[in-house]
């Protein structure tokens, strides 16, 4: 997770940063912290091993809380059990977590770049979120319904069983090039057997069995997967107050659901039951030291004191810092003293604060001024290399943070930590490069790995998924062109006019995305540039903030020194409509004027590839979340939205329309049944539906581009594109 930051526990109760290469392994012998940072919020969470002892529990308890006093109480706090991770969480971890034996007590080592003396069997499971379990390497641990990964190295085999989705299947493939590239620097094979079917891959069940012997009898079953997240909503919301005004800390019911806002006191902290599924604290602003210290360690008594599962997800927030989950409990939420634009939430002297407890906050803040104080390099010194006919070119820095759609780039961040040279080295794809400058790319990653003796940190980055310390490297002039190429001597097409989406508020986290040009791309909530021959517009939604005017600025003047033009929606000239192809609607619901809505938009993924129906929420919404093979619920609060996937079956589509109306019914907020319930397809999105997104593609699911054929998700054809591996 490049913003996030990740400590252990050992044995005399300290913080310990993980490697780097460790991130999203957890043994279960030990606790963690996580700290997540994106642009307008933080999030602390504590992840309990199933085999942690009691003193690193409340340790990391402890720790925990000091932290959010650091950052000034703002943060939301989280709780996390393994096997029992919210989403959000999961979410951190795209390629999944993996859990190992042992912990400190048991002498393990963090994962080790280009180690290959290993050998075991991991447990797949889950379609959105996976998870992976150290199993005994045996016949044994197989079932017929999951997907298992035998590690030995240099080899990886990924037994498919005869019962597993496709999506399953996805997910896995991604984890086992995701352990190949970040712990063995790209140097292991990868197989794959579809375990109905072993005969197709003889060589690869050849290697099996010299590691797991001959299978005698049959396959243990499908073993059922987790009820989904859905159904906490269905369980009686209860608000209690947690007071010490008689000199002793006391916890009393105040009300049922529905939950109204002026319930809440500043004066006060408060506990959200959701009926055991999760406990939310609530702390205001004015509330005592006392209180606010042991918000966390009431939350985990309440638990207990209520017989829930030791697994209850927990989650402490601070007055003005409410997450949406928690918003959406209540009637209606209005932000209290909201000011125009994002600003800032957190002071750079709160962040400051971290210094204390001595972590490495390079991928935490992605600020300069603070990873300064790290002894991390604050003026993205480094190299940039264009792959041209499969070898690389290093650009000239005044070419730096323009990335081409039809190109391919390795970029090579340096810093210190301890005097000592640190590397980061980032495989930047376009969307438009063929399959043999990728695959270049990736080669290339490798041959720079061991130039550095495998120190580098290899982070693969995919158009338009960006990480927040990667935009920070171009101190907010990183502009992504759609297609193209940055070559010398290469004459790209001439477009016309060009449209670029411009998003952030400073330059840590700003970039330009091209967009197409076109009326229907404009946003209510964003500024947009428009290049023509003779001028650039910058066109400013209703909705954007002055930081976010300034940003654009910025980029305008990398993207061009021909002259700037200001256009105000709604105050637009005849030339700038003509310029997009005649005016036409574009997303600008009230709404979207909004810095931050009330209630912000939540995304559910409906699905019944796991045998039985599940809504399971996806977090950071993005248009990539969007499976073609299911159905999706986008709740705005006020409409609800059905997408349904080109390939969603006839079963998901009846059974989610029934969800939204079950969803609206059950809300602990007392929803109206009547909110209106929008069914969209696959490739017919409305802009009312599209303008939820960032940089929203017209075209990503269409057959060509102007000629170009479009290039597909990156998780398809993962499995036919595996070879299988030779035994000589």
């Amino acid at each position: 997770v490049s913003t996030g930051l990740y400590s252990s526990l050992h044995w005399n109760m300290k913080m310990v940063p993980v490697p780097d290469q460790a991130f999203g392994n957890f043994f279960e012998g030990d606790c963690y912290i996580v700290l997540y940072a994106s642009s307008n919020s933080m999030d602390i969470h504590y992840w309990i091993g199933n085999s942690s002892s009691q003193d690193e529990q409340g340790a990391a308890a402890i720790l925990v809380t000091q932290l959010d006093e650091f950052l000034g109480g703002s943060p939301v706090q989280h709780r996390e059990v393994q096997a029992a991770e919210s989403s959000k969480f999961r979410s951190y971890f795209r390629n999944g977590l993996i859990y190992k034996k042992g912990g400190v007590e048991s002498g393990f080592r963090h994962v080790e770049s280009n180690v290959y003396n290993i050998l075991r069997l991991l447990h797949i499971k889950g379609r959105k979120h996976v998870t992976a379990t150290e199993v005994e390497v045996s016949w044994s641990s197989f079932n017929s319904g999951d997907v298992f990964l035998l590690d030995m190295g240099k080899v990886i085999v990924q037994w498919n069983g005869p019962q597993s989705n496709r999506s399953e299947k996805l997910k896995a493939v991604l984890l086992a090039q995701d352990i190949r590239d970040r712990e063995r620097g790209g140097r292991a094979q990868i197989g794959v057997v579809e375990g109905g079917d072993e005969e197709d891959s003889p060589e690869l069940m050849k290697i099996m069995r010299a590691v797991l012997g001959q299978r005698s009898g049959k396959l243990k079953e499908a073993e059922p997967d987790d009820t989904p997240d859905y159904h906490q909503q269905t369980a009686n919301i209860k608000l209690y107050n947690v007071s010490d005004e008689s000199g002793k800390l006391v916890v009393q019911e105040v009300a049922m659901q529905p939950l109204t806002q002026d319930l809440l006191h500043s004066t006060d902290c408060y506990i959200v039951d959701q009926g055991g599924s999760s406990v939310l604290v609530w702390k205001g602003k004015e509330a005592s030291v006392e209180e606010r210290r042991s918000a966390l360690g009431r939350a985990v008594g309440f638990i207990k004191a209520k017989n829930y599962a030791s697994s209850t997800n927990v989650e402490v927030m601070a007055e003005g810092g409410e997450s949406a989950m928690f918003k959406h409990l209540f009637i209606s939420w209005t932000e209290k003293g909201q000011t125009k634009g994002l600003g800032n939430v957190y002071t750079t002297g709160k962040i400051a604060k971290v210094e204390q407890v001595k972590f490495d906050v390079m991928e935490l803040h992605a600020r300069p001024e603070l990873a300064a104080q790290q002894r991390m390099v604050d003026d993205a010194s480094g190299q940039i290399w264009r792959i041209e006919d499969l070898e690389l070119r290093e650009l000239h820095p005044s070419s730096f943070g323009q990335f081409y759609g039809g190109d391919c780039y390795l970029v090579l961040y340096t810093y210190k930590r301890a005097n000592k040279l640190q590397y980061i080295l980032y495989m930047w794809q376009g969307r438009h490069a063929t399959q043999d400058e990728i695959t270049s790319c990736a080669y290339q990653a490798v041959a720079m790995d061991n130039k550095y003796s495998g120190v580098p940190v290899q982070v693969r980055v995919v158009m338009g998924k960006e990480p927040r310390h990667f935009l920070a490297i171009f101190k907010g002039k990183l502009i992504i062109f759609e297609g193209g190429t940055g070559r010398a001597g290469v004459t790209n097409p001439s477009p016309g006019a060009r449209l670029f989406q411009v998003r952030g508020t400073h330059e840590m986290n700003t970039r330009a995305t091209e967009v197409p040009a076109r009326s229907s791309s404009l946003n209510t909530n964003d500024v947009f540039l428009l290049k023509t021959d003779h001028t650039i517009y910058l066109w400013y939604g209703k909705g954007c903030s002055g930081d976010e005017r300034e940003m654009a600025k910025a980029v305008a003047d990398v993207l061009s020194r021909q002259d700037k033009q200001v256009v105000m929606e709604g105050q637009e000239p005849a030339e700038f409509w003509v310029a997009l192809g005649g005016k036409a609607p574009y997303a600008c619901d009230k709404r979207l004027q909004k810095e931050e809505t009330p209630h912000s938009p939540r995304l559910f993924e409906c699905s019944n590839q796991t045998g039985r129906f599940r809504m399971t929420e996806v977090e950071d919404l993005t248009q990539e979340d969007l499976d073609q093979d299911d159905v999706m619920l986008l709740d705005t609060w006020e409409e609800i939205f059905l997408w349904i996937g080109r390939s969603a079956n006839e079963y998901e589509t009846k059974e989610a329309c029934n969800s939204a109306l079950e969803y609206l019914r059950t809300h602990p907020a007392g929803r109206d049944p009547d909110t209106p319930i929008i069914s969209v397809k696959q490739g017919y999105e409305p802009l009312t539906f599209t303008g939820w997104f960032n940089a929203w593609d017209p075209h990503k699911w269409s057959v060509s581009r102007a000629g170009i054929p479009y290039q597909p998700s990156p998780l398809e054809g993962k499995l036919d594109a595996l070879i299988e591996i030779k035994v000589n």
